[in-house]
């Protein structure tokens, strides 16, 4: 198994599942309500651990009550957690409402931002890195890293030189229409001339990847969607597992479909036996 680094955000997740759909002036009724983990780092690097990997998480919380319980839960998932750093001020914290079709809507509360890029990224060695951030000042730290360890960003952002990786991965529903048009042309632009694939999710229609050698597509199987909150952080870490264990394009992008429908079937981050079960 490989060494993997994630870069992105941990968040407690205060999660009510809902009776009725979301809607504008609504009076609605809550069929239940419970905090879990959450963040796009967190919900990336647990389900990787699940699937035997050394993972260590790049993050910051802050210094309140709730940084103690994230760290307590990441811990438990066999997260290193060397290199999460505390920040003043409060954790991230966020409101999920899951509506009875698993649609969630997520209103941040408090967000913990470092002030500057995570320099200890310079030091980690990986055999890939994942970064699930939109902060543009972790640019420089990408272009060093990826002259050494396969490089997965997810965009946006989408400003020109922003991601120098090897691989691109974004949902359709946060791309333009202009990206989507010709995403390897964008691509490019965005991680310049080490990238290899761009991945593009499209949710209950599967993925699809593009790069110099072509274009390939695969379908998502027919699930009951549960929560569909930590669906796109899920497919990453299939797609990141598939490709350090060196998987064809075809087969890390079925690999991360298959991760992230299980994710839409259960709430939250997929259970270890779920994860061990698709490998």
């Amino acid at each position: 198994m490989a060494r993997i680094v994630v870069v992105g955000s941990v968040a407690q997740d205060d999660v009510i599942s809902l009776r009725q759909p979301l809607r504008a002036g609504g009076h609605l009724d809550a069929a239940g309500r419970r905090l879990r983990l959450g963040g796009g780092g967190a919900n990336t690097a647990i389900p990787l651990r699940h699937a035997g990997h050394d993972v260590v998480l790049v993050a910051p919380v802050g210094a309140d009550a709730v940084a103690e319980w994230s760290l307590a839960k990441l811990q438990a998932a066999g997260i290193d957690i060397s290199a999460v750093t505390r920040v003043p001020g409060d954790s991230t914290c966020s409101l999920v409402f899951v509506d009875p079709g698993g649609e969630r809507t997520i209103v941040n509360l408090r967000r913990c931002r470092e002030t500057g890029p995570p320099q200890r990224l310079a030091s980690l060695e990986a055999d890939a890195v994942y970064v699930r951030s939109r902060d543009l000042d972790v640019t420089a730290l990408l272009a060093e890293t990826a002259a050494r360890s396969l490089v997965v960003a997810h965009v946006p952002p989408l400003e020109a030189g922003s991601r120098p990786a090897h691989v691109l991965v974004g949902s359709e529903s946060d791309l333009p229409p202009e990206f989507l048009a010709d995403p390897w042309k964008a691509g490019r632009e965005i991680a310049g001339p080490a990238l290899r694939l761009v991945v593009v999710t499209r949710g209950e229609r599967g993925a699809e990847a593009f790069s110099p050698a072509g274009h390939e597509s695969v379908s998502a199987p027919r699930v009951r969607v549960v929560d569909s909150t930590a669906a796109g952080d899920v497919f990453a870490a299939g797609l990141v597992h598939a490709l350090v264990e060196g998987a064809t394009t075809r087969r890390a992008l079925e690999t991360a479909v298959a991760w992230g429908a299980a994710a839409v079937s259960c709430p939250g981050v997929p259970k270890r036996e779920t994860i061990e079960g698709l490998l």
